[in-house]
């Protein structure tokens, strides 16, 4: 069913408004291999993958649903991975635009914008993928510079 024709009640519109105002953005690793896969890759069977899946999950570093397993923020603190947001804006030769627009996309970011004034593209990214993104984004003709901005504290 396309969403424009599903019909919400009202009460349904005013709770999703509402669980929209009590949320609170997070990114999410999520992993959607099989597990056997996993499994496989430990070197263990699949019924122990799902011992130590249900300990993690009770521990609180996992969620679990069909087909995919999300790392929690909990886990990503364990494992000393850096979640914060980061924007790098970029400018770029204008010669280069299509090129370097094309290339960017492929890279590890969680939103792309590209923008009026004095630079051309704002790449929002995840902490712990930074130094590869700036090492891979170094590599591309055309791109003149990049400043970047790691968030410190969410303000609203």
């Amino acid at each position: 069913m396309n969403i424009l024709e599903l019909h919400l009640t009202e009460k349904q519109q005013r709770l999703l408004k509402l669980l929209l105002d009590e949320s609170k953005p997070i990114h999410v690793f999520t992993v959607e291999e099989t597990q056997h896969k996993i499994a496989k890759e430990l070197g263990i069977t699949r019924q122990a993958l799902n011992v130590h899946l249900r300990k993690l999950r009770e521990a609180g570093l996992i969620r679990t649903g069909r087909g995919f397993i999300d790392l929690t923020e909990r886990a990503l603190k364990i494992l000393n991975i850096e979640s914060a947001d980061v924007f790098v804006l970029i400018k770029v030769h204008p010669t280069y635009r299509e090129k370097v627009y094309s290339e960017i996309k492929r890279l590890p970011a969680i939103k792309l914008y590209r923008v009026t004034g004095e630079i051309d593209l704002i790449a929002v990214i995840n902490q712990s993928n930074l130094n590869d993104f700036l090492r891979k984004i170094s590599r591309i003709e055309g791109v003149r510079e990049t400043i970047t901005h790691v968030v410190i504290e969410v303000l609203k």
